[in-house]
């Protein structure tokens, strides 16, 4: 039996040696890249953070300490340890989460894996110990891997600064690799009166003895104010000599480091000092992502940041090459578009290689800006580069632009700015869960005024529609995509003179058909199995794809005329979607044809494979199809307008309680 083994919980840290300590460390590692290896998840970060986990867990005592980890991806260390060891099903369907879950363990708090937020939290919970009588309980924050580059960060250490009773711990995992520790004699010896100094400076009676003096000398005139600034910036000099503090210390809070994240020994010291001062303290520690794995420290993109399944010896990924993903092929189009126009610029946050823009900065490093985890700084910026004349690109995960939404309506669209957002990873993402499904922009775009939004199905499509898209100066343009692989081109039998493409016509040249089906982006080919299976039910169809679904082309709303019903396929949330904005166009026209909003439920939707999600929600041509034959027949509202002769259907009254 390995040591992993006999951890149940975090107490269990306790009865182990520093020797068993040092070995428990490695075992950790070599369980997390045979695992991750087998399923795909979070590895590089989680190599980095096994000293910071341990030293954590034997200092403080959770779950009465409460830990947060920032980002989320940082907590499968703190999963082992938690008594959650079996990986087999990590991010799959029923299995473990890639991030804290509350519903896995008592030990898990904040599950939302959208970074810069730990510290809010840290911010309210120890407020809340205060006012609840319980303020000798301890909130840790493991905050790193970017996540201090996200203003919320600093809002929050703001708030938290100002009070120097609350027992807040704040440990930055700074893995940046332009900061690993310097080694050498010279720099042991340092480290060593480092340590020594930041047990004088987080003891109490330095700060008391720091206020007696400070007091003495200002209400000692003028010659005691001169010797108390003269000793003050002597003082911090010397400070920032030996130990920088930056703007940790200008904010007037405790500083302890920096220190080596992966030395046990320091690792626990450090905390150890921290808990003892009994207000908020940064513990700055140095780490190396990847840690521990030579595959990874040699991999100069990201250092494994995430991986798909791999061979655990080379690190080489095992899935099918050659398959074209969407991201790929807005990376190679927008480095071309780049190419032809000067005033093409590219923004993202902290995800320069992951949204694709890598492509357009190694060709025009000058024109591409990586802003950090600071989607909001992104947009607002973009809007004042619009304003100087450029056309920004902002590149985002779809989930991300959640965060920005306030200056992407009063910054870039109030002010009829010309910047286009692209955004990766739209609708069901799947492994990665509730927070990283980017199912609630369709939804979210349709309010804001004078947008153009974009939803590719296909390469073809999506070259095309980013060209058009950056061709719009004088509004904001999206357009948004998939996760994963692109799949086959889907071929249009006509394209109306609005833009919108005709993909199916059952029976063929009818142009007056049962249901008219609108595929949104990359559910177009949904739309054309279900237009299959109705013709196999005897049930005529039309089957289009609006390509810009805002704002709502005029040929959909006289389609919408001539059908018996509409059905519109999207992979947002259903409620205030691109089906709802239709109903209120045709509405708005006179038409009243029945509409059904085909999409996803506003609900927090499970990970699992994006098959497995759609499936559960009853997004698949076999339940559509099942739906809208009722709703021809006129057995399920809404009921398809009767042919003919037919009596209008009644449907059942529900009873009220």
């Amino acid at each position: 039996m390995g040591l992993l083994e006999t951890i149940r919980n975090p107490q269990d840290l306790s009865k182990l040696s520093t020797g068993q300590l040092v070995s428990l460390a490695a075992e950790i590692r070599q369980f997390l890249i045979t695992n991750v290896a087998q399923t795909g998840g979070h590895l590089g970060p989680n190599l980095g953070v096994v000293e910071l986990t341990l030293g954590i867990h034997r200092v403080f005592d959770s779950p009465r300490d409460s830990i947060v980890f920032d980002t989320g991806h940082q907590s499968y260390v703190h999963k082992l340890l938690t008594g959650r060891q079996d990986f087999s099903t990590l991010r799959q369907q029923g299995g473990l989460s890639g991030y804290p879950e509350r519903a896995e363990s008592v030990h898990d708090i904040v599950e939302s894996s959208h970074a810069s937020s730990s510290l809010s939290w840290a911010d309210g919970i120890s407020r809340a110990r205060q006012l609840n009588g319980e303020g000798e309980r301890y909130v840790v924050v493991m905050i790193g891997d970017g996540a201090l580059t996200g203003g919320m960060a600093w809002e929050a250490i703001n708030n938290i600064a100002a009070d120097k009773s609350r027992r807040v711990v704040i440990v930055v995992n700074d893995n940046g690799r332009s900061y690993a520790p310097t080694i050498g004699g010279l720099a042991d010896q340092l480290a060593a009166l480092r340590s020594t100094l930041d047990r004088v400076r987080t003891h109490k009676a330095y700060e008391g003895t720091l206020d007696w003096w400070k007091t003495r000398l200002q209400n000692g005139g003028m010659a005691g104010r001169l010797a108390y600034k003269s000793l003050h910036a002597a003082k911090k000099g010397i400070k920032d000599w030996w130990a920088p503090q930056g703007l940790f210390e200008d904010l007037g809070m405790k500083y302890i480091g920096p220190i080596d994240g992966h030395d046990m020994a320091s690792v626990e010291d450090a905390l150890t000092q921290a808990r003892k001062y009994g207000g908020p303290v940064i513990v700055h520690a140095m780490t190396e992502k990847g840690r521990g794995y030579a595959p990874a420290r040699a991999h100069e993109a990201d250092q494994f940041h995430a991986v798909g399944v791999i061979d655990p010896e080379t690190g080489e990924p095992l899935d099918a090459g050659g398959v074209q993903s969407w991201t790929s092929v807005f990376a190679d189009e927008i480095a071309d578009i780049a190419d032809e126009r000067r005033d093409i610029v590219g923004i993202t946050g902290a995800m320069l290689i992951p949204v694709g823009l890598h492509k357009f900065a190694a060709k025009h490093p000058d024109r591409v800006f990586d802003v950090g985890i600071a989607e909001q700084h992104a947009l607002t910026s973009a809007a004042g580069m619009a304003y100087g004349g450029l056309h920004p690109v902002v590149a985002l995960y779809a989930t991300f632009l959640n965060r920005a939404f306030d200056q992407l309506l009063m910054d870039v669209a109030l002010h009829k700015a010309g910047v286009t957002v692209v955004l990766d990873r739209a609708g069901v993402t799947g492994p990665d869960g509730a927070s990283h499904h980017g199912m609630w922009d369709l939804s979210m775009l349709q309010i804001i005024p004078g947008l153009h939004l974009a939803a590719p199905r296909d390469a073809t499509r999506l070259r095309e529609e980013l060209r058009e898209a950056v061709a719009i100066d004088d509004a904001p343009t999206v357009v948004r995509f998939s996760k994963g692989s692109v799949g086959a081109e889907v071929e249009a039998i006509e394209r109306l003179a609005d833009g919108v493409d005709v993909l199916a016509r059952r029976p063929s040249g009818s142009t007056e058909n049962d249901v008219l089906i609108v595929g949104v982006g990359s559910m177009a080919g949904l739309a054309l199995e279900i237009s299959n299976r109705l013709g196999a039910q005897g049930i005529s169809s039309t089957v289009v794809d609006p390509r810009w679904v805002l704002p709502v082309p005029p040929s959909i709303i006289s389609l919408a005329a001539r059908h018996r019903i509409v059905i519109v396929v999207e992979d947002g949330v259903r409620a205030g979607g691109v089906g709802s904005r239709i109903r209120q166009e045709m509405r708005a026209a006179g038409v009243d044809t029945a509409l059904n909003e085909v999409g996803l439920p506003v609900e927090f939707l499970a990970h699992g494979t994006r098959a497995q999600v759609m499936e559960r929600v009853g997004l698949t041509a076999q339940q559509v199809t099942h739906d809208v034959v009722a709703q021809v027949l006129g057995t399920k509202v809404p009921f398809a307008r009767p042919l003919p002769g037919q009596e209008l259907p009644t449907g059942q009254i529900p009873k009220i309680q």
